[in-house]
């Protein structure tokens, strides 16, 4: 997928779904496993039936495998987002939501669809959620200041995706204030 010219001075969303990754999640595991030590931490061990919390990366690997079921994080469901959902359309700042939420979600429902409730429903929330959220920033630009800039419960891929454009305008706000406040000082 080519991506546009600004996005390419910025990190990729595979590589925020690579930091994702190390976030942990609950599996219930197939297999029996003793701990094991990786450069992250050591995980385990594993003893079906009890849940165990491991890093995403590797419930990802073992779900593939066939080796667990991945437990979806208590926000990965209908009810949440359509709650979130209904706020993010009803109030003007954005509802607060997991910082990595998307990145989350994707490689849940990538890996282990059949792991999470009504997995359609959801993929359909979730993209109707990051509508209304990008919405919602876009509306935002509108009001930017040179002087401050404050966009709370703004979620990881979101923020990487505004980047680029508010370096550049906030470069034009500030030279075009301080070109102003020249202005205003040399007139007696």
């Amino acid at each position: 997928m080519a991506l546009p010219q600004p996005l390419r001075t910025s990190i990729t969303p595979q590589e925020l779904e690579i930091i994702a990754s190390e976030q942990l999640v609950e599996i219930l595991p197939l297999i029996t496993m003793e701990k094991t030590a990786f450069i992250s931490g050591a995980y385990g061990p594993l003893r079906p039936p009890a849940k165990c919390r491991i890093p995403l990366w590797m419930a990802v690997n073992l779900k593939v495998k066939k080796k667990c079921h991945i437990i979806p994080p208590e926000w990965l469901n209908v009810e949440f987002l359509q709650e979130r959902l209904s706020r993010e359309t009803s109030y003007p700042e954005f509802s607060q939501m997991p910082f990595r939420f998307a990145e989350i979600a994707k490689a849940i429902l990538d890996a282990a669809p059949d792991d999470v409730q009504n997995a359609e429903k959801v993929r359909s929330l979730l993209k109707d959620l990051r509508e209304a959220r990008q919405a919602k920033s876009r509306e935002g630009l509108a009001k930017l200041d040179h002087s401050e800039l404050s966009l709370p419960n703004l979620c990881s891929m979101e923020i990487n995706e505004l980047r680029p454009f508010f370096i550049h305008a906030m470069g034009v706000l500030t030279r075009l204030s301080r070109e102003e406040q020249d202005g205003v000082t040399e007139e007696p």
